[in-house]
C-alpha cells in the first residue's frame, strides 16, 4: 500500500532570527513546506527580514502572524524569555508548534507551554538538531542494539567558535544567555536521545574566559550521574577554532567514538572500538539536520509517526541545564528536578 501523501504546512515564522533564515526557513522549503508571514517586535527589522529572506507578509502583533487562516505551524525562534508567551498563544489558536531551546527560562514555563500545546490538541516540538543528526541516530542504535554492551560513560566535547554575528545576547543577557542555555541544553538532549534515559544530578564549573566577568559564562564543563548509573561529562564554550566536536560512549563490551559530530551540519563520523580495533560504523544518508526536523513534524501532525525532539523532552533538557546553573552559583552537586 501506498504510504499518504502529507499535506505541505503553512508557517508562520515568530521570531526574526538567524537561525530562523540560515537553518529553518531553508529546510521548510527544502521539504515543500512555505512561510506565509514573519513576525517581530522591531517593524523596520521584520520588514527588511521579509523582504531579504523571501515571506510574503511582515508584522508585529503577534495575533496578526497567529490567527490566520492560512498558518498551520508556528516556528518560534524569538528571545528565550519570550518563548512561554509566545507558544502559549499559538496553542490558543489552534497552531502546531515547533519552538526553540531552551523552551523557557523556568521550568514552570516551559511545563505549562507543554501543557498549553496537550489540551490544544496540537503538536508541539523542541528544535533540538542534534537528535536528528545522522552520526547521532548511529550511535543511538548502535547503543539500543547493545552493540557496545552497558554504557559507563559518555564525554561530549562542544566547545566551539561562536561567530560575531551570534554573540549579542548569548554573551550579554545575564539570565537568558551564555553557553549553559545556548550549548549545554544541546548536549543534555543529545544524550538523553541516545541514552533513552534522565540525568538525576550534576556538578559544573565554569568561567568567562574572553567575556565580561559580569555576563554569563562563556566556558562550562558538567559532570553528571544518568539513570543506570552512567557518568556524563560535557565541556561547553565558545572560544575554541581548533578542534572539532566530540562524543565517545563507553560500554562495558566496546566504545563508540563521533568525530565532527555536534555540529548543525551533516557531517562526521563514527567509529565502533572493541579490544582497541577500530571499524568505521555507517551512519546511513547524510540529510540536513533541519529538514529531517521538519519533515518528521509535518508527519507527526499528519498523524504519521513522531517528532524528533518533544515538548516532554525539551523540558527535560532544560531541567539540566537550570541544575548546572544552579551548581556554578552554589559551588555544589544539584540534583536534576523532574
Amino acid at each position: 500500500m501506498t504510504a499518504p501523501m502529507m499535506q505541505p504546512l503553512r508557517w508562520a515564522l515568530v521570531g526574526a532570527s538567524d537561525i530562523a533564515a540560515t537553518r529553518v526557513l531553508p529546510a521548510i522549503r527544502a521539504v515543500g513546506d512555505t512561510a506565509v508571514v514573519v513576525r517581530s517586535g522591531n517593524p523596520d527589522h521584520a520588514a527588511a527580514w521579509a523582504s531579504e529572506h523571501g515571506v510574503p507578509e511582515a508584522v508585529t502583533d503577534l495575533g496578526a502572524a497567529l490567527e490566520r487562516d492560512d498558518v498551520d505551524a508556528v516556528y518560534v525562534s524569538s528571545v528565550n524569555e519570550r518563548h512561554r508567551e509566545q507558544v502559549e498563544a499559538a496553542a490558543a489558536a489552534g497552531k502546531h508548534v515547533l519552538a526553540e531551546k531552551p523552551l523557557a527560562l523556568t521550568l514552570s514555563d516551559a511545563r505549562d507551554m507543554v501543557e498549553a500545546c496537550r489540551q490544544a490538541g496540537v503538536v508541539m516540538a523542541t528544535n533540538h538538531h542534534l537528535p536528528a543528526s545522522a552520526t547521532h541516530r548511529a550511535m543511538k542504535k548502535a547503543v539500543r542494539d547493545g552493540v557496545i554492551g552497558d554504557v559507563r560513560a559518555v564525554r561530549v566535547h562542544h566547545a566551539v567558535q561562536l561567530p560575531d554575528r551570534l554573540a549579542g545576547w548569548r554573551i550579554d543577557d545575564p539570565v537568558g544567555g551564555g553557553v549553559v542555555l545556548d550549548v549545554t541544553v544541546h548536549d543534555a538532549a543529545a544524550v538523553a536521545a541516545i541514552l533513552g534515559t534522565s540525568a538525576l544530578e550534576v556538578t559544573a564549573v565554569g568561567l568567562n574566559q574572553d567575556n565580561s566577568q559580569d555576563g554569563p559564562f562563556d566556558a562550562v564543563m558538567t559532570h553528571a550521574l544518568w539513570e543506570g548509573g552512567v557518568l556524563v561529562q560535557t565541556h561547553d564554550a565558545y572560544n575554541n577554532r581548533h578542534l572539532p566536536t566530540s562524543l565517545h560512549i563507553l560500554g562495558t563490551q566496546g566504545a563508540l567514538i563521533g568525530e565532527d559530530c555536534n555540529t548543525g551540519d551533516p557531517l562526521g563520523t563514527v567509529t565502533l572500538w572493541r579490544d582497541a580495533i577500530a571499524e568505521p560504523l555507517d551512519v546511513g544518508e547524510r540529510t540536513d539536520l533541519y529538514e529531517v526536523t521538519v519533515r518528521a513534524f509535518g508527519a507527526a501532525v499528519g498523524g504519521e509517526g513522531e517528532v524528533v525532539v518533544t515538548g516532554e523532552d525539551g523540558v527535560r533538557s532544560l531541567a539540566y541545564s537550570l541544575a548546572a546553573l544552579e551548581s556554578l552559583r552554589t559551588g555544589a552537586r544539584t540534583l536534576v528536578a523532574g
